[in-house]
């Protein structure tokens, strides 16, 4: 089997193939970040870069049996700046060019909730409906997400009922911790964002994983992790936790680029759910 990987950043869908043993001859990856690069090629060093997406010619591919892709998210969130195919989930159309140049046995595309007029437009350019999936079912995490593909069968994962207190870790670093001037900054920003702050509990689900998850703050509200050292923010390796992503698998970069593509990545243990219905 050969497998063609869009915009999958540090290859988690190469880790579900490996986590159900599902053998593929090679695997080719369209990713232009170098520090995600640095870590899809540490792990998986025999992965061949194609580099942009734009610049890759279904012609020049030996046959690609699964083709999947998580398309840029920027334009469709609700974080984002919301301009659609206009934006950077444009290139969508990309992904839309490949499926048709190489034809696949199956393909997966991966994406954020959006508006309904959005997602009827991806719906009928592959042809098929997505499935809403929450991590929530089989990680730590709130984290809803659509997913279209060919796969068959493909139902909802049965909840594994994992909590926040299940991936945490203990003795965290000190420099995790808000000092005095950073929490004067947290409650700063809470009064001028009008947001919430979030102190999670060990059977609560945490929040979801984003790009910019350092320091306690996402999109949707701050958050802090509360211990007998004081109050922190979420570590790099609780972030590959909650997204199912095996321990220390991004320690190859810096804190701030870990945080950067592992909110940017996929929850593993989603997509092994769907893959495995390849076998």
């Amino acid at each position: 089997m050969n497998v063609l990987s869009l915009f999958d950043g540090m290859s988690c869908g190469q880790i579900a193939l490996n986590r159900l043993g599902i053998k593929y001859d090679k695997y080719f990856a369209s990713e232009i970040d170098k520090y995600a690069i640095k870590v899809t090629q540490h792990n998986f060093p025999n992965t061949i870069q194609l580099g942009d997406v734009s610049n890759i010619n279904g012609s020049d591919l030996p046959n690609i049996d699964l083709l999947i892709g998580g398309s840029p998210c920027q334009s469709f969130s609700n974080a984002g700046d919301m301009t659609g195919f206009n934006g950077k989930s444009g290139l969508f159309y990309e992904y839309v060019r490949l499926l048709k140049e190489i034809n696949p046995k199956y393909f997966l595309l991966e994406n954020v909730k959006m508006k309904k007029e959005w997602q009827d437009i991806i719906s009928k350019e592959l042809g098929v409906e997505p499935i809403m999936i929450n991590s929530s079912l089989v990680s730590a995490q709130n984290r809803k997400r659509l997913y279209w593909t060919n796969i068959p069968n493909i139902e909802q994962p049965i909840d594994k009922k994992i909590g926040w207190g299940s991936i945490r870790e203990f003795n965290v670093a000190n420099n995790f911790y808000y000092s005095e001037k950073g929490l004067k900054w947290l409650n700063k920003q809470i009064d001028e964002k009008n947001k919430k702050l979030s102190i999670w509990k060990s059977d609560e689900k945490c929040q979801m994983i984003e790009a910019s998850h350092a320091h306690g703050y996402s999109s949707q509200r701050f958050f802090a992790i509360e211990d007998t050292n004081g109050l922190r923010y979420i570590t790099p390796l609780e972030c590959e936790r909650a997204q199912t992503i095996p321990d220390n698998y991004t320690n190859i970069v810096s804190n701030s680029q870990r945080y950067k593509m592992i909110g940017n990545g996929w929850t593993v243990d989603v997509i092994s759910h769907i893959f495995k219905n390849l076998i």
